[in-house]
C-alpha cells in the first residue's frame, strides 16, 4: 500500500470526532478542576478565619497553617487531575500510581533530613510552641522569632544576627513570652550604711517608677538582702512586667535607685585606690 492508499484508508471523520471528544473531556475536567480548587481554597480560608476568631489563634500561626493546608490541597488536586487526564488517553493509571509511590519512597530515603524538618515543623506549628515576635531560647540560641516555617525557623539575635535553625535540631524550646516577665535588679550599699533605711528609700523609688510606667504589672518590691559581698551588701528588687519590657524596666529602676541613694547620702561602694608618695 502506497502513501496515497494509506492516507485514503484513514477514517478522518472518526479521528476528528475522537479528538474533539478528548478535547471536550479535557476542557470539562479543567473547568471542574478550577471550580473545585476555588471552592476548596474558599473553604480552607473561611475555616481558618473561624478558628482564629473562635479559638483566639494568632494571625501569624493561622496564616502559616492556612498556607500549608492550601499547598497540600493544591498538590493533591494536581495529582488527581494528572491521573484523570492520562486515564482519558487509555494509559495504565495503575503503573503511574506505582511509579509515583516508588519515586516518593526514593525521595524519602534520600532526603530524610528534609522529611524530619517538615514533620517537626508541622508539630511545632500544630502544638503552638512558638509564634512570630516571641522571645525564645532554642538550640542554644536566644532571640526573637521572625519566621516559623515547615523546614526552618528564623530567629534574630539581640545583636542583629539572623539564625536559620533546621527544625530537626529543635529538641526543646524555652518560650519567654507567654506570660508576664520578671525584672530583677540587684543594687549594693556599703556595710556602714543602715540597711533598713536603704530598703525604705529604695522602695519609695520603686513606687515612683511603678506610678510612671504602665508596663509594670506587679511591684517593684524590695525583697531584702540577697548576698553579703566582700565590700557590699546586695539588696534585690523584683517586679513583673509586660512581655519584652523587663529590660527597659530594669534600666529605669537602676537609674531611679541610684538617684534616690545619692539624694539620701547612702553610699554605693566602688573600688578605691590609694597612692603613697615617698619623700
Amino acid at each position: 500500500m502506497n502513501v496515497n492508499e494509506w492516507v485514503g484508508a484513514i477514517d478522518w471523520a472518526t479521528l476528528m470526532t475522537q479528538a474533539l471528544l478528548l478535547a471536550l473531556q479535557v476542557i470539562v475536567i479543567l473547568i471542574a478542576f478550577s471550580i473545585i480548587k476555588g471552592i476548596g481554597k474558599r473553604i480552607i480560608t473561611s475555616s481558618f478565619e473561624r478558628m482564629t476568631s473562635q479559638r483566639n489563634m494568632s494571625p501569624g500561626r493561622a496564616k502559616t497553617l492556612e498556607k500549608l493546608a492550601l499547598n497540600a490541597f493544591t498538590y493533591v488536586l494536581w495529582f488527581i487531575l494528572a491521573t484523570i487526564v492520562i486515564g482519558i488517553f487509555d494509559y495504565d493509571v495503575t503503573a503511574l500510581i506505582a511509579g509515583a509511590g516508588i519515586i516518593g519512597l526514593a525521595i524519602g530515603f534520600g532526603a530524610q533530613g528534609l522529611v524530619s524538618d517538615i514533620v517537626t515543623g508541622f508539630f511545632i506549628l500544630l502544638e503552638k510552641q512558638i509564634e512570630v515576635e516571641e522571645y525564645i531560647t532554642v538550640a542554644g540560641i536566644d532571640g526573637i522569632v521572625e519566621e516559623v516555617g515547615l523546614r526552618t525557623t528564623k530567629i534574630r539575635g539581640f545583636d542583629g544576627t539572623v539564625h536559620f535553625i533546621p527544625n530537626r535540631e529543635i529538641g526543646s524550646v524555652s518560650n519567654h513570652s507567654r506570660s508576664n516577665m520578671r525584672a530583677l535588679v540587684d543594687i549594693s550599699i556599703a556595710y556602714d550604711e543602715n540597711i533598713d533605711q536603704a530598703i525604705v528609700v529604695l522602695q519609695e523609688a520603686c513606687d515612683n517608677v511603678a506610678a510612671r510606667l504602665e508596663t509594670i504589672k506587679e511591684g517593684p518590691n524590695v525583697v531584702g538582702v540577697q548576698t553579703l559581698g566582700d565590700s557590699d551588701v546586695v539588696i534585690r528588687i523584683v517586679a513583673k512586667t509586660a512581655n519584652m519590657e523587663q529590660w527597659a524596666v530594669e534600666r529605669e529602676l537602676r537609674k531611679a535607685m541610684k538617684e534616690a541613694l545619692d539624694k539620701n547620702n547612702i553610699e554605693i561602694p566602688f573600688p578605691h585606690q590609694v597612692y603613697i608618695q615617698k619623700q
